[in-house]
């Protein structure tokens, strides 16, 4: 029914809200002759992605409700959401990433003057994105000033802040993490855009891009990222699972791109890829993630 988009025709699909109140430990379904029935939960797993979905908004109302959920927690997905934040807590981490500018949008008025800042303190090519968006929704790839004006208005139209980044050149490699206070990570993978960069299309549509699993890269290498991604991960606080995507460039170095805190689950998505690799199946997986819920909220499932 998911596959086929009829799943809002089936029986039980009714209008739900989600009780912020943890006596209620569940949902309130609104029935057709307008009585309300609590129908009770033991676990959310949300499958929800950008704006309210994977930046701690919906993360807030899960803790409220005193359910466990699967993921990260609230400041640790505003943390990864918000691209400028992340930048600072993980350069404080010690941890490699893009330099970059971020822009707010009261500073619009001044643009050709931000614009020259830009170009002064970053390389082309450089990436505009705004800040807090999922998927690539509203990123631009800039070679000159007079697109890079373009992209932060572009971009602007998505967020209230934005960042530019400079473009690092080396492979776009991904990392699949599991866990709570002990993570583990998945043998990496690799990205091949057709089109320059991994956009929304890259991210659902196959025939925009080349997976390599494991990547084209040495065992050190790969030793390297993973002890990067478990970083990165426990220096922003996640919890249950993260994609932590990476750039190894041609002289070694490895540089944080960002941490998903919901990766993409679908067919073609990298972070079941790297983990069936890993020797779980699709079932193992979700039975661990909700495992890792339980341990988190300090509760057992029976």
């Amino acid at each position: 029914m998911l596959k086929d988009g009829t799943w809002d025709e089936y029986p039980d699909c009714t209008p739900c809200i989600l009780s912020p109140d943890p006596i209620h430990k569940g949902f309130f379904k609104l029935l057709e002759d307008g009585s309300v029935a609590n129908l009770k939960v033991d676990c959310i797993f949300p499958v929800l992605h950008g704006k309210n979905g994977e930046d701690g908004t919906i993360q807030g109302l899960f803790t409220l409700s005193g359910i466990p959920y699967v993921g990260c927690d609230v400041i640790s997905s505003a943390n990864c959401m918000d691209k400028d934040i992340a930048h600072i807590i993980f350069e404080h981490a010690g941890i490699k990433t893009a330099d970059w500018y971020t822009i707010n949008d009261y500073e619009l008025s001044h643009l050709d003057e931000i614009a020259e800042k830009i170009v002064k303190k970053l390389t082309f090519p450089m990436f505009v994105k705004p800040s807090s968006c999922g998927s690539s929704i509203g990123i631009s790839k800039v070679d000159n000033i007079e697109d890079l004006k373009d992209g932060i208005k572009y971009a602007f139209t998505h967020d209230s802040k934005v960042i530019v980044e400079s473009g690092i050149i080396g492979r776009e490699v991904e990392c699949a993490v599991m866990g709570n206070a002990k993570p583990f990570p998945s043998t990496i993978g690799e990205i091949q855009p057709v089109d320059g960069f991994y956009d929304f299309e890259g991210k659902y549509q196959s025939s925009s891009c080349g997976l390599f699993i494991p990547a084209r890269i040495s065992d050190e290498d790969i030793k390297r990222i993973q002890k990067v991604a478990i970083k990165a991960y426990l220096a922003i606080g996640c919890k249950g699972l993260s994609r932590v995507d990476c750039f190894l460039c041609e002289n070694g170095d490895i540089y944080l791109n960002e941490i998903n805190t919901l990766p993409g689950f679908t067919s073609i998505s990298m972070y079941p890829k790297l983990m069936e690799n890993y020797g779980m199946t699709q079932s193992e997986i979700l039975e661990k993630l909700i495992n890792l819920a339980f341990e988190r909220a300090d509760v057992s499932y029976e």
